[in-house]
């Protein structure tokens, strides 16, 4: 029985057990390998970092869709960066007051092998009507497109290859103007306890831009290092501290059935540990 060995730290990782290889080849952008880990399900790694297990995308896929969308309250056009797995786009599917939903993904080999190999995370999505897929740079397309979003959701890899001008301050500036007054940004921000220096890269470009702008944090299991964190950044300062209530009214209107994401959770999520407020300049007693 083969080992994968994730290689995106040189001196810390974990180890997968090869099951069954169901997938090794160079797409025209990366190297993709897909395999089956009895624990995890079917795994997809990118240049030898994982992207995805079937046990745990939905921590993932949840906090990143529903979050942002339950917090504005009144999203009608969504615009997905990256997310060839079909998994974010799955949870933005359920929300039924969207009107559009665009996704712009650079790979589309991703997104072909994904709905092969992954059929669980997109369960048909891409068949959606409401759907316009876009292969193509994120970069560029934010940079040229006319379109306004309520919410954008950057659901890339981490800030190396393809994804490292996901994470620059033209990307975000490109985003903020493709917003409309009340938009919402969230991105992919990696583990703080191993990437800090992402974390704090990533707030440095934020607070000039968005007049609300914080960390979000979930547990997953497939992302070592502890919490994954995601950015946020809006333009409307009060839409990351409504009440309780407010959450919960709009969850069950939005009849939502998660498996991670609810009320609390969302409220929750923005507690951040101390060393991580005092690395982006929020330092609290």
């Amino acid at each position: 029985m083969a080992d994968y060995l994730e290689t995106l730290y040189p001196d810390y990782g974990q180890r997968f057990t090869i099951d069954k290889e169901l997938y090794e080849a160079q797409t025209d952008l990366q190297r993709l390998v897909i395999f089956h880990n009895n624990r995890m399900g079917t795994v997809m790694a990118l240049d030898g970092v994982i992207q995805t297990t079937e046990a745990d995308e939905f921590i993932y896929h949840e906090m990143m869709a529903h979050l942002p969308i339950i917090a504005h309250g009144n999203v009608k056009n969504v615009l997905i960066i990256g997310g060839g797995d079909g998994g974010m786009l799955r949870e933005v599917c359920r929300h039924s007051s969207i009107k559009k939903i665009t996704m712009v993904e650079i790979d589309a080999g991703v997104i072909e092998l994904s709905k092969k190999y992954l059929p669980n995370h997109s369960q048909g999505c891409f068949n959606d009507p409401r759907l316009e897929l876009v292969i193509a740079d994120g970069m560029e397309f934010v940079s040229r497109t006319n379109q306004q979003y309520e919410v954008i959701i950057s659901d890339s890899t981490d800030p190396i290859g393809p994804a490292e001008v996901l994470f620059t301050e033209n990307f975000y500036q490109a985003c903020h103007r493709c917003l409309t007054e009340n938009g919402v940004l969230v991105t992919q921000n990696g583990t703080p306890f191993m990437q800090l220096d992402e974390l704090k890269n990533t707030a440095s470009k934020l607070q000039n831009l968005f007049i609300d702008w914080h960390f979000y944090q979930a547990a997953i299991p497939t992302y070592i290092g502890g919490a994954m964190t995601f950015a946020w950044g809006s333009k409307n300062e009060t839409l990351r501290q409504l009440p309780l209530a407010t959450l919960q009214a709009r969850i069950k209107q939005a009849a939502l059935k998660t498996r991670y994401y609810n009320a609390a959770i969302h409220q929750a999520a923005f507690a951040l540990p101390q060393y991580v407020l005092t690395a982006i300049g929020k330092e609290q007693n």
